[in-house]
């Protein structure tokens, strides 16, 4: 492939730690997904509603769509998807977790406006404030 093929692609890593507020409204939630997907075969629908009821990191799996993040942007089509989700220990003053300024090649803090002094704002600090 010549470059100007390849460069169409774009991978877009995107990394989230959620805190469930509500693990049965989760829980609820991706049942109520599974049992309105016509297209999911019985076998499949009985593994998948064992698994949503015994952990909620797979029931977030499985509410979490990829194609959603990307369905309303202009002129891109979805071309491959993977996601999952697992239990963390989560500790927000730990550096582990802190952003990482020598990796700054188009990634965000929400928390962060773009000077690097971790206030509001910044390309996403608006969509997450809206969404809570």
């Amino acid at each position: 492939m010549s470059t100007p093929e390849t460069s169409r692609f774009v991978r877009v890593r995107v990394e989230l730690v959620l805190e469930v507020d509500d693990a049965d409204a989760v829980t609820k939630s991706a049942l109520r997904r599974i049992a309105d997907d016509a297209e999911l075969p019985a076998s499949e629908r009985v593994h998948a509603e064992g698994a949503v009821t015994e952990d909620t990191a797979e029931a977030l799996a499985y509410l979490v769509d990829p194609f959603d993040l990307v369905s309303q942007v202009p002129g891109v089509e979805l071309q491959q998807a993977s996601w999952s989700s697992e239990r963390i220990e989560y500790d927000p003053d730990s550096p582990e977790w802190d952003y990482d300024e020598d990796d700054d090649d188009g990634e965000y803090d929400l928390n962060d406006g773009g000077d690097g002094d971790g206030g509001a704002g910044g390309p996403g600090g608006s969509r997450a404030e809206a969404a809570g």
